[in-house]
């Protein structure tokens, strides 16, 4: 059946996306973007590009839309002007028609990609240092409970992919997505996805429901795609009673950022509960939060590291930083100069480290003294 799925979308793209075909199977492109007809755009190592290819009218491009939803089991018409879905090959594709898209009818296709990335080549890339990738391992290792923090197109995904690979051997992971992006090379690993309301509005279940069930199904680790709803709640609950090692994702621009969004997402809940609490149970689950971006020169790195230590005096979290970029300087090719540096401040769990013989000295965390 995924085979004959998988045909039924080939068939659909060739015989509609004529003009993005070769975009889809060039490798070096991650993303396309349609703004109507006559505007086309890809992404090409951090960067975008627009391309001469265009549509012939928008009725063409409609029909490519129309015939790509009915392949993957969907409808997009007047009643429903959205499309948010996973494709056969991985790839996710998000459309918005008129007359809620204005300039005509908007695509986006980010490709799905097989390359299993590791911290070697994190490191490679200049995404984090030895230093900052060997602490991270260690997070792992400690079962540190994680949120990967991000805007869209910073790498969120990869870098959580990367996380789940980290994961000590002998546990049970349950993962759970919108739509299936992660990539998680692991024994035991068990994943979930959301289903959308039929035509009568029926059968959804939520990120939130599946949630709920795995928290049935004896998991030693509980990872969410991307917290973007009344979850946060639900997951929360889960890193404070006794699953460590928990992770997701979220839209947010910086550390702080994070886990003001969380907590926001996790009042959106239909339990009540207090500020008060909702804020300690907040600030005693998560421990980590990793702050990945993608830079003006395309490229996408860590660009901090911190560990959440309750409050601060005026009542606002204390998110301590422990690695940070430093300055950026731009170079002659302009691509950017900077680096992953400790910022001196020793993690609250260095005795965790210490007693569990974790090859890493206090000295790693010391800040580097100024040139």
């Amino acid at each position: 059946m995924a085979n004959e799925a998988s045909n039924v979308f080939k068939d659909a793209i060739r015989n509609n996306l004529g003009p993005v075909v070769r975009y889809l199977e060039d490798k070096t492109v991650s993303e396309i973007l349609i703004n109507g007809a006559k505007e086309i755009f890809v992404e090409r190592k951090g960067k975008l590009e627009r391309v001469a290819d265009s549509f012939a009218d928008e009725d063409a491009l409609r029909a490519a839309v129309t015939s790509i939803a009915q392949s993957v089991g969907r409808r997009i018409n007047e009643e429903s002007p959205r499309l948010d879905a996973r494709l056969p090959d991985g790839s996710r594709i998000a459309v918005v028609i008129p007359p809620l898209s204005r300039k005509g009818t908007t695509v986006s296709i980010r490709k799905f990609t097989n390359n299993k990335i590791s911290f070697a080549d994190y490191i490679k890339f200049g995404a984090i240092t030895e230093d900052g990738a060997r602490f991270l391992d260690i997070c792992m290792f400690l079962g540190k409970n994680i949120i990967v923090s991000g805007g869209t197109g910073s790498g969120k995904t990869t870098l959580l992919s990367l996380l789940c690979t980290r994961i000590p051997k002998g546990q049970r992971i349950i993962v759970i997505e919108d739509s299936s992006e992660l990539q998680v090379d692991y024994e035991h690993v068990v994943m979930f996805e959301t289903r959308q309301a039929n035509e009568q509005g029926k059968g959804e279940v939520t990120i939130k429901d599946l949630l709920k069930s795995s928290l049935r199904l004896r998991p030693d680790r509980i990872i969410v795609g991307e917290v973007r709803s009344s979850e946060a709640l639900e997951l929360l609950n889960a890193m404070n009673t006794g699953h460590k090692g928990c992770m997701g994702t979220v839209h947010a621009n910086s550390p702080e950022d994070a886990i003001v969004r969380l907590e926001a997402l996790a009042q959106g809940g239909d339990t009540q509960i207090s500020e008060k609490a909702l804020r300690s149970q907040v600030s005693s689950a998560i421990e980590i939060i990793i702050q990945v971006s993608r830079y003006s020169d395309g490229s996408r790195r860590i660009g901090a590291i911190s560990e959440v230590l309750g409050f601060n005096s005026d009542g606002s979290y204390n998110v301590v930083p422990i690695f940070e970029m430093s300055r950026m300087n731009r170079r002659p090719d302009g691509t950017l100069d900077g680096r992953l540096e400790p910022t001196g401040h020793l993690p609250s769990f260095m005795e965790e480290i210490v007693d569990n013989k974790l090859p890493f000295a206090e000295s790693k965390f010391n800040k580097p003294k100024a040139a």
